[in-house]
Order: structure tokens, then sequence, then C-alpha cells
């Protein structure tokens, strides 16, 4: 049975599949796409959602010093992009990580590869769809007609958000002002989601909250898909000459209002800031693998497919390096946390015009996005029904449209109902868990093909580098950077040492009488620090404004419960739990770089990949196992039976 899970696809199979029309495309593609097409084509679909939202979110954690997260994500997704080129190069056809896994490892990989791209584009998608309704109604809120009396679109807050955002930010207002906070003094995220939680339509104790503006834009692009909606090269080159301008113009008037002060200190939070912005900054460069599908589409895939990811990843990263820079230059990086981050600092320095070019760009630029993936996800599919691994309604095609026409409803679905109850942070980790995890296999492949016997190559290699003694030294000297400059860090993380809580987390999870000793602390401190403690304590901003050794010395003192004011034990080791994943797969892989001569740049893929899914952390993990255990078992219950390959050694 083993044996059969890891069934493969050859090479000259594959190639005679897609010539008969079995491919994911099919025979009807013209070979139109050169390098200017695909890195259009790949700028395209990076430069959506990426740097329109969830810079902010990556920007609030690090501080101006997110820019070497970017430029470090590049570098790993440079590594990748060469692992993709030269499968796309051995195998010219679409599917992806899917089609490339199918030769590289056999069935079952390709299944798990298969499952997580759908991940990657299903939950990707989702991110896009609320990012594009929080521009939409900032758009909405911004429309003045003094002669109609319209002094902006107001849409109610519960109908902007998703259900668990309300919810969530509900209790941690009540927690917040419970120990002193006023409601005035509540962050705007807090406020919003507050609001929304109490005004929301109730059926009985149930609250009516949903994103219907993200639900929205869903329906109509899987409408015009499920048409035979799709976008042109043309299109898309125009396209991406609109966003770029729109870039640049934020870029030419942002540089103006930079303050550098903004930038001291540089990197507020340290590493671990920085580095907690992973899974938003990769997120932003999601859509340069988009370019491999269309390798059956190129003049020539094997010259110009790397090429075209490389120019798309080099001209992104420094779009999104000067943007960061503006961005918290212009304002306080802490401020930062927004849905739509440019049109933010817009409205902070009074610019509307400014925020409203943004906001409209931002809409459209992102509906394309939208279209791409969504599009790109119903392919995935056919492909993996072709295969025979999903059932054959997922490869029927519509006799009007000519579109994978049961696809593109499901996918609509699958993208359109979690869209109403789940958060932008939560689909931005799963959805780039997922992508690292295809990236991370991908490189793995280029390995294992890498020394095999008979394996018909193409015309574009990764340049070959030995690994053999570069990896291991790169591997001490991690491990002495750690001993010496990062001793203590080391230390803690080795023997699992207590890690105190900061101020939000402590605040709220006190009780009612824990916040009652927390505030006559506070208030004894003062006054033996010659201040007149107010009346209303606020306890979350009293914390926030000591200093780290000062913050530590209270909480030491403190009487309330040790377990609220530090994280020990299992608690905190299964946080750590995903960097011992890399950590003991770091030293498999440097074993074999010395036994194989593995190839380095692939090795090198592998790990900053696998290092990214590792700074996701465990929650993050446990719902990306969840969902390749669900995956499993459809593959058990139908594709294991019905796979082509089973069928065809079956009848043989």
């Amino acid at each position: 049975m083993f044996q059969k899970l890891l069934r493969k696809k050859s090479i000259d199979k594959i190639l005679a599949d897609a010539e008969k029309g079995y491919g994911e495309h099919g025979t009807s593609l013209h070979k139109t796409l050169g390098v200017r097409d695909l890195t259009a084509f790949g700028i395209a679909a990076i430069i959506g959602a990426g740097i329109f939202s969830t810079i902010g979110k990556a920007s609030a954690d690090g501080g101006p010093a997110v820019i070497f997260l970017f430029i470090f994500t590049a570098i790993a997704c440079s590594f990748a992009a060469f692992a993709y080129a030269e499968f796309a190069s051995m195998v010219p056809v679409s599917g992806s990580a899917y089609t490339y896994s199918y030769v590289a490892f056999g069935e079952l990989v390709a299944w798990i590869i298969g499952w997580s791209l759908i991940m990657e584009y299903s939950i990707g998608n989702i991110t896009v769809a609320i990012s594009w309704s929080d521009y939409f109604t900032g758009l909405l809120s911004s429309i003045q007609i003094p002669a109609m009396g319209i002094n902006g679109i107001h849409v109610p807050d519960w109908a902007t958000m998703d259900y668990l955002s309300a919810y969530n930010g509900h209790k941690h207002a009540e927690a917040l002002v419970n120990a002193g906070k006023s409601f005035a003094n509540l962050d705007d995220a807090t406020r919003i989601a507050n609001n929304a939680w109490i005004t929301a339509p109730k059926i009985g104790g149930f609250h009516l909250v949903a994103d219907l503006p993200a639900l929205g834009i869903i329906i109509f692009i899987t409408w015009l898909i499920y048409r035979g909606m799709k976008e042109s090269r043309n299109a898309s080159n125009a396209m991406v000459i609109v966003k770029l301008a729109v870039i640049l113009l934020v870029l030419a008037v942002g540089i103006f209002y930079v303050d550098t002060s903004n930038w001291n200190p540089f990197a507020p939070n340290g590493v671990s800031g920085v580095l907690k912005g992973v899974s938003a900054v990769f997120f932003a460069y999601i859509g340069f693998d988009a370019i491999s599908t269309t390798a059956e589409e190129c003049k020539n895939p094997q010259r110009d497919l790397p090429r075209g990811m490389m120019w798309a990843i080099i001209i992104c990263t420094i779009l999104y390096v000067a943007i960061a820079l503006v961005l918290t230059g212009i304002v306080n990086y802490k401020l930062l946390a927004v849905g739509d981050p440019l049109a933010f600092v817009f409205d902070q320095i009074d610019l509307k015009l400014m925020s409203g070019i943004v906001a409209v760009s931002a809409v459209f630029a992102m509906a394309s996005v939208l279209l791409v993936f969504q599009m790109g996800q119903p392919r995935i599919w056919m492909s993996m029904s072709r295969d025979g691994l999903l059932p054959k309604s997922f490869s029927k095609i519509h006799p009007k449209y000519k579109t994978p026409s049961f696809s593109t409803i499901v996918v609509g679905f699958v993208v359109a109902v979690p869209s109403l109850f789940m958060n932008l942070t939560i689909v931005t980790d799963l959805c780039s868990i997922g992508t690292l995890f295809a990236f991370v296999l991908v490189c793995a492949g280029v390995l294992v093909l890498q020394n095999k016997p008979g394996v018909k190559r193409g015309k574009f290699k990764i340049p070959y580098i030995n690994s053999k003694y570069i990896i291991p030294l790169l591997f001490a000297g991690m491990i002495v950077t750690g001993f010496t400059l990062y001793e203590k860090q080391t230390k803690a993380f080795l023997f699992n040492s207590p890690a105190i809580n900061g101020p939000l987390k402590v605040v709220t999870s006190l009780n009612e009488i824990e916040r009652g000793i927390i505030k006559q602390e506070i208030a004894s401190a003062a006054k033996n620090a010659g201040i007149q403690a107010k009346d209303n304590i606020d306890a979350e901003a009293y914390l926030n404004q000591l200093t780290a050794q000062q913050y530590q010395d209270f909480i030491d003192n403190s009487a309330i419960h040790a377990s609220k004011k530090y994280e020990t034990g299992w608690e905190l080791f299964r946080h750590k739990i995903p960097m011992w994943i890399f950590l003991i797969i770091s030293i498999v892989v440097t074993y074999f770089c010395i036994t194989k001569n593995l190839s380095l740049i692939p090795v090198l893929g592998l790990l900053c990949c696998l290092y990214m899914m590792c700074e996701l952390g465990i929650s993050n993990w446990i719902g990306f196992g969840i969902w390749l255990i669900v995956g499993l078992f459809v593959y058990f219950l139908y594709g294991y039976k019905h796979s082509k390959l089973n069928v065809e050694n079956t009848h043989k």
C-alpha cells in the first residue's frame, strides 16, 4: 500500500496527457507570454492586499525595521522561485506545485500540496476580500455631495466586520474599561469592534455581525468567472501600470511629509517584533508562484519564467521597502494596525484627495487580484479531478461559458462563507503557512530529483553550488551567535524559562478582585514616587509607560496570581514546538548536505521558508494540521481508489 501512496506520474506521461487535452488548460492555449508579460502578471498578483493592507499590521509590529523582513522574505521567495522555475522547465504544463510534487514525491504528497494550494488560494482570497471591504467602506464614507445633502455614505459597523472580531473587540473593550480605561481612550479598532457588537441586530441572543461588502465582492467575482470573465494580457498590463502609477504617486507625495523622528527607534520591538510580521509580509509576496501556472502559455518557459519571477520579486521588494519607510515616517508605527494603512496615513495629515485616490485604486487593484486567484482555484481543483483525486464534477466544463462551472461555484462558497466570521489575522496566517509548506516541498522536490538518473531535464537548471561546507558553517555560526549575542534568549528557549506577560495580556486576564489589587498597587507606587494618582486609574496605560525594568519589578512584587504574571511550563513550551521542528529538520538537512552534496540554492529556499513557517506560531500549525487531516480523510475516502494511476494499474 505504501508504494501505491507514492505512485508517481512520469514527465513523459504528464506531457502526453497535456497534448491530449487532459492537462489543466487543455490544448487551446497559445504561447504568447514573454518576460515582460510574466513580470507584469507577477506584479499584478503580488501588488494587492499586501501593499494596500497587510503592510500596516507588519509595520505596527516591527516598526520601520520591518523593511529588513521584506528583504529577507524576498530573498527566501527568490530561492523558492528558482525551484519553481526548474520544475516549470522540466514540466512545462500548468498545475504549479501540485504537478511538480506528483513527479518528485508521488501521489500522496501531491494531494497534500494540492490541498495546501486550496488553502493558499481560497483563504488568500478571504484576506483580499476583507481588505477590499475596508477600502470600499472607507471610500463610501468619504463621498461628499453637498448638493444632494450627502456627507459620506456610512455602512453600519456590524455590517463591515466579521463576527469574531466584533465579539473579541467587545470582550477586550470590557476588560480595558473595567481596568480603568474610558471608552474615549480605546484604540479605534477596539472601539469600532465594540460598537459593531453592541449595535448589531439580534436573533434571540445571537448578534448578526457579518462583513457584507466582502461577501458581496466574492459573489460578484464568482459570477463573473462563472460567465467566463478573464483578463487578457493587455488588460493585465494596463492594470499594473495603474497600480504602479498610484504607488509612485503615494511615494512622491508622502516623502515630503516624512518625519524622521518617527524612525527612532528604528526597531522598537526588537527582532521579535520584526519577526512577528512574518505572516503579513510573506502574504505580501503571495502571487509570484502564480506565474508558474502560465508555463503552457510562455513562448520560452525555460528562459522566461525564472526571469519573470525574479523581476517581479525585485520590483515589488523595492516598492514594499519604500512604502514601509514612508508609512512609518508619516505617522508613528503604533497607529498602522489598520485595514487600509495607505489611505489612513493621508487622512492623518489631512490630505483627503490623496486618501480618496488611494482608496479608489485599492478597490480596483484588490478586486483584480481577487479575480486572478478566484480563477486559479477552480483550475487546481479541475487538475486534481482530471487525475481522479476529486469527483468528475470538479472538472465539468460549462457547455456555453467554457468554464469549470461546478468548481467555480464551490470555490465561491468556500471563500464567501468564512469571510463572514473570520478575521484578517487568522486568514493571513493560515494562507501563509499553507503557501510556505508548498514552497518547502517544491524546494525539497528539486533536491530529491537532483541526482536521480533518467530524469528528463529542462533547459533551465538552478546554478549548482555545493552546500557541503556552506550549510554546516551557517549552522555552526547560528549556534555560536545564539550562545554569544543572544545568550539570554537562547538559554530561555532551551530551558523553557518563564516569560513575563505584557501589560495588555495581564490587564485583560484579571478578575474583579485582581483588578482592584492592581489598582491599589498602582496607587501605592504613584504615591511612593510623589505622584497624585487619579481617582479612576487606567491600569493598562500606567503599565505601558513603565520601562522594561520598572515593569519587571512591578509584576514581580504584585500580589496577583503567578499564572497571570508569567507564562510557564507546557503553555510556554507549546509555542516553541515549531522552532524545535525547524532545528531538528535543519540538523537532518545539514547531514544530507554533507553526505549528498546537495545544491545550495534549493537548500536555502527550504530552510528559509521552513523558518518563516515556524515563526507563525503553534495555533497556525494546529489549524494547518487540522486542514491536512481533513484532506487526508478526503483522499483515503475517495482519491486513493479513484486515482487514474490506480485505475490504470488495476486494468493492466
